[in-house]
């Protein structure tokens, strides 16, 4: 049992001011690597889902008519930052990549702290109801200033100043503007099939109903989503506690980090050029470097 909470204790022993991306890299990677991933696509759905950010997302089709290219490069440009940071050579270029794809639309500040507040708040507290322990105050801390510093490189301004403004005005936010919308109705349907791949396969034929017992009710009816019949929303809460008292009962560290071999994606089975994932129309016209097969370290 020592050894379950041992990178908790080297966690506790960092300062998360200087040291935020060592952690959120470890709970990403070691220490809640499924509750991660599965609470990273929650947030991505929520994001896409006020009114106004679901609205741009349908008129350029990237979501509805190209929908696992869009979330295979969201999901490498997310996670080349998080396992390179902002400083390193592949980091430095999934940032500008970022930041090259959201030029040519006049996005709201507001638009993207919403967006920011998605990816902090909506993993921590998934992993505050559900994950095998309750992240620690570094951990908090450490994915608000991860997203902090991604706010200000992307140019955000007024980003709330603690992981506990962040979580209040994100709150405020998503009950004035998450709103019964068709756009967003109609993403959700897009992007439903990548969420029933975190359904395990004997629970298949129930997947739909599950997928949707993991939406919050304010999701489910901006998204125009049936809410489950209560055995399954009931049956869900329950599996996924014992699966988190399983896990501290009778788990050990990962030894292996997520994404150790590479990071793998249907698009691209053969590698990536990160300079040349997202929109056709705004890849940069640089000569394209040749394609990784994943992590670069």
């Amino acid at each position: 049992m020592r050894t379950r909470y041992a990178n908790l204790a080297r966690t506790r022993a960092l300062d998360p001011e200087h040291d935020y991306l060592a952690i959120y890299q470890t709970m990403l990677r070691y220490e809640f690597p499924w509750d991660m991933k599965l609470g990273l696509n929650l947030a991505f759905n929520r994001s896409f889902s006020i009114p106004a950010i679901a609205a741009v997302h349908t008129a350029t089709g990237e979501l509805t008519e190209r929908t696992q290219k869009r979330i295979d490069d969201t999901g490498l440009l997310m996670y080349e930052m998080v396992l390179n940071g902002f400083d390193q050579p592949r980091g430095r270029d999934a940032l500008r990549r970022v930041n090259q794809i959201h030029r040519p639309y006049d996005i709201p500040d507001d638009d993207f702290r919403y967006v920011l507040g998605c990816l902090v708040v909506v993993p921590t507290r998934w992993l505050q109801q559900y994950g095998w322990r309750r992240p620690c105050c570094h951990e908090r801390q450490a994915t608000y200033l991860f997203y902090r510093e991604l706010g200000r490189r992307m140019g955000v301004t007024d980003i709330p100043d603690s992981y506990e403004a962040f979580s209040a005005w994100f709150d405020a936010h998503d009950a004035a503007h998450l709103k019964p919308n068709d756009d967003a109705a109609t993403i959700e349907r897009g992007t439903r099939d990548l969420m029933l791949t975190r359904i395990p396969k004997p629970l298949a034929p129930l997947g739909n109903a599950l997928v949707s017992a993991m939406y919050d009710a304010p999701l489910r009816r901006a998204t125009q989503v049936e809410t489950p019949a209560w055995p399954i929303r009931a049956g869900l809460h329950l599996a996924l506690k014992a699966r988190a008292r399983l896990q501290r009962w009778f788990g050990a560290p990962r030894t292996t980090p997520l994404f150790a071999d590479g990071i793998t994606t249907k698009t691209y089975p053969d590698g990536y050029d990160i300079n040349q994932l997202g929109p056709q129309q705004d890849r940069p016209t640089n000569p394209a470097a040749p394609a990784q097969p994943g992590y670069g370290g």
